[in-house]
């Protein structure tokens, strides 16, 4: 049988009905208005909403559904570039346009689904996010570590939490990043947009998040630029760049118009980038970590990928790029 739990708002007034779900049951605001938009949360016996303001005497209900089965990770078989392994950890270089985990419309062509494949001991997580430690969008390539263990779960959630895993990018970004001798610190805070649930905007109420960017070399049209993340909020990177006026080369959501907001001579160069693109040119390059069990720091690189090969190569006029030359190491990206 499903079981209920009831509140009584008791001060003179309070927050989000959302934001009061999370804190009285101790879940994500995620979590909480999952269980508003399912029709399981009751405010003095009309449907709630997530927006909604208490105040005292409502009375808030909450009905949790019989818990499903957890669903079954499933194989999905397709090679994957994996970059270190042991019995407690591994790092993948994720290839753009794979899912990390399942979610509505990839239940079963996802990252996990290819580590069942291949056999891999993954830790248990949330839902189907076993062994998951960060993620990446879909569409962003890159390293990604995966616990295979609880307490390797456990201690690299820890170190991500307090900053000591170092994650950096290699961005396209459009125009030139003239502050600070072409770099900035980007410490704004992020939140769900509040009518596009799909995406994600700088807001005075959001999340804590911050972004260190660095230039890496300037071309025609756009820059090519190193970004370290001090935080991982959903779509940090894009949403971040795009806030300072650099949104990411090929970003179909937060792309600010792409190669439209480009005129006079740099627009053609700007339209032969953009159209050498199938997706963002967002890449995690970097990733430096204690070992969860040993203490020792590891250090992985992930050269540019070659789909994004050609659009770099237009960008920087360097013709070297398509004969195979490492992109990142030729612009000391790793220096």
């Amino acid at each position: 049988m499903p079981e209920t739990l009831t509140f009584q708002v008791t001060v003179e007034s309070t927050e989000r009905l959302d934001r009061f779900l999370a804190n009285q049951l101790s879940i994500s605001r995620t979590q909480s208005a999952r269980l508003v938009a399912e029709g399981a949360v009751t405010v003095n016996g009309s449907a709630g909403r997530s927006g909604r303001r208490l105040a005292r005497g409502d009375t808030v209900a909450v009905e949790f559904p019989d818990r499903e089965p957890r669903r079954e990770l499933k194989p999905y078989p397709i090679s994957l570039d994996i970059v270190f392994e042991d019995e407690h950890l591994l790092v993948v270089n994720k290839p753009a346009g794979l899912v990390v985990h399942p979610a509505p419309g990839h239940w079963q062509d996802t990252l996990l689904n290819a580590l069942v494949t291949r056999g891999t001991a993954l830790a248990p997580g949330e839902g189907d996010r076993a062994g998951i430690v960060h993620r990446l969008d879909r569409d962003t390539s890159g390293l990604m570590v995966v616990a295979k263990t609880e307490d390797s779960h456990r201690r690299l959630g820890r170190a991500l939490a307090a900053r000591r895993v170092e994650r950096e990018y290699a961005a396209l970004v459009w125009g030139h990043m003239t502050r600070s001798g072409g770099g900035c610190v980007i410490d704004e805070p992020i939140a769900r947009h509040p009518r596009d649930r799909k995406r994600m905007m700088v807001v005075a109420t959001g999340r804590p998040a911050r972004s260190r960017v660095e230039q890496v070399a300037r071309f025609n049209a756009c820059d090519l630029v190193r970004v370290a993340l001090e935080t991982g909020r959903t779509h940090q990177i894009r949403v971040h760049l795009a806030y300072v006026g650099h949104p990411v080369v090929g970003d179909p959501v937060y792309g600010g118009g792409g190669a439209r907001r480009m005129t006079g001579p740099q627009r053609p160069h700007a339209e032969a980038v953009e159209g050498a693109l199938s997706r963002q040119a967002l890449h995690a390059a970097r990733l430096r970590f204690a070992h969860p069990a040993t203490g020792d720091m590891l250090e992985f690189r992930a050269e540019w990928p070659e789909d994004l090969q050609r659009c770099l190569a237009l960008a920087s006029g360097e013709s070297a790029l398509l004969a195979g030359v490492p992109a990142l190491d030729y612009f000391r990206f790793f220096t």
